[in-house]
């Protein structure tokens, strides 16, 4: 959205080609007039350079497949909160889940806060501490942490991998390979099973130079998102940090980039490590889990990102992506221009004409740009160094009265606590700032939702619509800008107007943090390596196992009931976030929910499909009987030749959704499984956003199918597959599907879907659920 900055502006230089490092220092593009100077400074050649990254030795000590293109991936400890981890317990619980064979731990970090629902909310708490107890996992009751400051805390060590069912799982800067996910690839953890991944890119993140007053780790993440997202640069990539500039940033400021990694699409992240990184994880008592981690004397990388870190400056990521950046001060000096053209581009995303955004009505006058809100919150913007230099900026000024509020959230009670003994907290609250704790709703839009055309500059990890807490679909809107904590504090030093703190005084260094456990040692129930087989899970009225969902059927009668031409679709579009969060125990409930805010009427369309199947199989029903319009479908289809005989006995009736590029953002896997309960059986799609939304959708049995171009049918269309568990099976490139609109039918080529083995089952089965149950029959 928004006008797009000029590319000088845009600092990180991206390099599209293929670079070796050597000896850490030396970068040598591998071009033609390269080639000879290569070969003889590592004869070994290209494949073995690959082996020299970062990444690669970790991956390489997962991988129990054997072969280095094709990964088959065993991970050391996973995490879920408690918008997830009531599922994917329910899930392997069905599949014959004994025990926890690796660490699990379970937050309690999104809906600890929400009151929507009543105790639905609190009935999940207590069934994640019952399935603790049950299974032997780790239990982080409310308030004590968000899922990845307590994860960097407890759990990130050089040379590990963690899997996480929250999309901004990273633990690079800790020497961890961080991946997020959706329900079903923990599950598969948990029952012993792999994670499948062709070996992906490695992209080199190259840092020189030294942060210069003011800017801070969101400013770099900004910088580096706005430069790679559209053109999908680092798409289902690991990104590897290293050069010059590390060595100058401390472990919070790594960690303060390498979390928002995950908006560049990137698939995993690492750093190298030093004695920073050993004297972290030392305080935390954690002094074992360090070990050097470099490039080898010579490394290849699949491209390159080369950002100067003396050259950030403080920046804002405007609605409705953290890819919309500007530096702060370039914004207020053209301001007008820029919010007009994001005006424009937000309408044409919120679609709804009901709803008047607008921007400028928040100018007052040259370089004076109000908001109504500040935060710093979560596992970007909650950590020790943030807060501190949030409380030193505001120590020496102080909030707008009534109109602009600041609320502050420490990442982890551990912080809290180092925070409340160095009264930092109390600086923050003279100032007006109000302390909270530990919560990721401001990330996800079930915290300090400001009000209806409202603004809020916020540290934290997204600014997607309604991630504040608005519902567009009831005719409200705010919006969020992301900057770095040191600007937000500046914002409200300077009485709400949007300020860079790059003109501020320097303030005094920050004291050196002293981790103090307590509060876990007092509260985190620690279940590890010691299940209680005979436990009982604890449930609540809203926690409902998972319907039944049939095989794949041998033909597939789809119809269109969602069409998105949105260059891009969020998760948050499919599903969205907030307070329908509170519902995600209960998969029918929360599925009256999907695509509420894109299109409304998709639930309606997708159950008369689910009626229609649900009488199909019926002998006393008829299909037409609840869906009249599927005579006129079958009638066409019987003039095709070669299906002159054909009947509901020979069809499988499934719904499907069209979309651009869906997936972009959250891992959670109810974008997929809400599909599927309401009889969701494909997606097409010109490409999928990420690689985590594809692998929910083969979890849940969809099958993604891509379409190149302009698709061959529209919304409210039917597209029949002959043959389509066929083709799976016998590992088919194509084949011939038919649009079919009125009387018309037209005939295409489809591509089926590249497949692992175990993906082709998993659909063949219709789900994970299935395929599991099948193997342990």
């Amino acid at each position: 959205a928004g006008v797009e900055p000029p590319q000088e502006d845009i600092m990180p230089e991206c390099i599209n080609q293929g670079v070796y490092l050597f000896n850490g220092t030396e970068l040598v593009i591998d071009q033609a007039e390269n080639a000879a100077a290569i070969a003889k400074r590592f004869p070994a050649g290209k494949e073995a350079a690959r082996r020299g990254t970062i990444a690669a030795g970790i991956l390489a000590a997962h991988n129990r497949s054997g072969d280095e293109g094709n990964l088959k991936l065993r991970f050391d400890a996973m995490a879920s909160h408690d918008i997830t981890f009531v599922n994917i317990i329910q899930t392997a619980k069905v599949s014959g889940l004994s025990s926890f064979p690796i660490p699990y731990i379970l937050t309690n970090c999104h809906n600890s806060l929400c009151a929507v629902g009543g105790t639905i909310n609190g009935d999940d708490h207590a069934f994640g501490l019952s399935a603790a107890r049950k299974y032997g996992g780790i239990f982080v009751p409310p308030h004590l942490a968000v899922i990845h400051s307590y994860i960097r805390e407890t759990q990130a060590g050089c040379g590990r991998m963690i899997l996480g069912s929250d999309s901004h799982t990273r633990y690079g800067a800790l020497g961890t390979l961080g991946v997020g996910e959706g329900g079903g690839e923990l599950v598969k953890q948990l029952l012993g099973q792999t994670y499948g991944i062709a070996y992906p890119r490695v992209i080199g993140v190259y840092l020189s130079g030294q942060v210069q007053n003011g800017a801070g780790p969101q400013d770099a993440a900004l910088s580096l998102i706005g430069a790679v997202f559209k053109s999908g640069f680092a798409k289902n990539a690991v990104l590897e940090f290293f050069g010059p500039g590390v060595a100058g940033l401390s472990a919070d400021f790594r960690s303060g980039i390498d979390v928002m990694t995950t908006e560049t699409t990137c698939w995993s992240s690492i750093w190298e490590t030093d004695e920073v990184i050993r004297d972290w994880l030392t305080l935390h008592g954690r002094g074992e889990a360090y070990r050097r981690l470099n490039p080898g004397p010579a490394a290849y990388y699949d491209g390159l990102i080369k950002l100067d870190l003396s050259a950030i400056k403080p920046m804002i990521a405007l609605p409705f992506h953290p890819s919309n950046v500007w530096e702060i001060d370039a914004l207020l000096e053209n301001a007008g221009d820029i919010l007009r053209e994001t005006e424009k581009a937000g309408a044409e995303l919120i679609a709804n004409p009901n709803i008047a955004f607008n921007l400028t009505n928040k100018l007052e006058g040259p370089r004076r740009l109000r908001a109504d809100q500040g935060i710093i919150a979560g596992c970007a913007g909650g950590t020790f160094e943030n807060i501190m230099a949030a409380a030193a900026i505001l120590g020496s000024g102080s909030e707008a009265e009534g109109g602009f509020s600041l609320s502050v959230y420490p990442g982890s009670q551990p912080i809290m606590l180092e925070l409340t003994r160095n009264g930092a907290l109390s600086r923050l609250m003279g100032a007006g700032a109000v302390i909270r704790s530990a919560f990721c709703g401001p990330c996800f839009g079930a915290g300090d939702v400001p009000p209806n055309g409202g603004l809020s500059v916020r540290h934290a990890t997204r600014n997607f619509p309604s991630r504040e807490g608005s519902k567009p679909g009831s005719g409200q809107i705010a919006s969020v800008c992301l900057m770095d904590a040191r600007s937000v504090a500046a914002t409200a030093r300077n009485g709400g107007y949007l300020c860079s703190a790059q003109g501020l005084e320097p303030t005094e260094p920050v004291p050196p943090y002293r981790y103090d456990s307590a509060p876990y040692r007092a509260r985190v129930y620690q279940g590890l390596g010691r299940p209680e087989p005979e436990a009982s899970l604890r449930y609540g009225p809203n926690i409902t196992d998972w319907p039944d969902m049939d095989a794949l059927g041998e033909n597939l009668l789809l119809k269109i009931v969602s069409f998105i031409t949105d260059p891009v679709t969020t998760t948050d579009e499919i599903i969205p976030s907030g307070e329908t969060s509170s519902y995600r125990s209960n998969p029918l409930g929360l599925a009256e929910f999907t695509l509420s805010r894109k299109d409304p009427a998709y639930v309606g369309r997708a159950k008369a499909l689910g009626r229609a199947e649900t009488a199909r199989k019926d002998p006393a029903a008829s299909p037409e009987g609840e869906l009249p319009e599927l005579a006129a479908v079958m009638a066409a289809l019987r003039g095709v030749p070669g299906f002159a005989g054909l009947g509901f006995q020979d069809v499988q009736l499934g719904s499907a959704i069209y979309a651009v590029k869906p997936g972009d953002g959250s891992a959670r896997e109810q974008a997929a499984s809400c599909q599927r309960v309401l009889g969701g059986a494909a997606n097409f799609a010109q490409e999928y956003a990420t690689k985590r939304y594809r692998s929910n959708l083969i979890n849940w049995g969809i099958i993604p199918f891509t379409v190149a171009g302009q698709p061959p049918f529209a919304n409210g269309d039917y597209v029949w597959l002959p043959g389509a568990a066929k083709a799976l099976r016998e590992q088919a490139r194509t084949l011939t599907a038919y649009a079919v609109r009125g009387s018309a039918v037209h005939a295409w080529e489809l591509a089926v879907p590249e497949l692992e083995p175990a993906e082709r089952a998993i659909l063949l089965a219709g789900c994970l659920i299935n395929y599991n149950r099948q193997k342990g029959a």
